[in-house]
């Protein structure tokens, strides 16, 4: 398994319950992010930074990056720039709605990074960009994809 706190072999469900703790109480029982790699680089009130190699797994019919691979990037950076990364809190933020435009193809073996801002709140609503952004061998990392989310917050059940 791949822990989402590093780029090595992570620790197995029962390692994690004996105490490893992920870098955000939401990673804990996450196991699509640990699938996908996914490294925390930053988390803050409102922001986070995450990366993820692009696998050949990950990959659609055309030998690009599968859609449904940045989305799901994008939207754990929202998710972790939308709750609070001490864990002590009676709710939960969620997406209430999200959109996404492609701007650029994922390619095999590069690290996608994806970085989410708050840009607004109010009451129990927020609106969050994230920016994702390809590396670029010998160059600048480009922007393949622009999200957009609406998180709401409820009580915990």
């Amino acid at each position: 398994m791949i822990d989402a706190t590093t780029r090595t072999p992570g620790p197995s469900a029962p390692e994690r319950e004996a105490g490893t703790r992920p870098a955000h109480p939401i990673l804990v029982n996450d196991y699509a992010t640990e699938w996908m790699g996914i490294q925390v680089q930053e988390v803050g009130d409102g922001h986070a930074t995450i990366t993820m190699e692009l696998r050949r797994e990950m990959l659609n019919g055309f030998g690009i990056a599968h859609g449904g691979m940045i989305f799901a990037l994008a939207d754990t950076a929202f998710a972790l720039a939308c709750n609070p990364h001490t864990g002590s809190t009676d709710t939960i933020t969620v997406a209430a709605g999200a959109d996404i435009n492609f701007l650029r193809p994922g390619i095999p073996g590069r690290t996608l990074t994806a970085a989410a801002e708050r840009r607004n709140q109010s009451g129990r609503t927020g609106i969050y960009d994230v920016q994702v952004l390809q590396s670029v061998p010998d160059g600048e990392d480009e922007v393949i994809a622009e999200f957009r989310g609406c998180s709401r917050t409820l009580p915990k059940r």
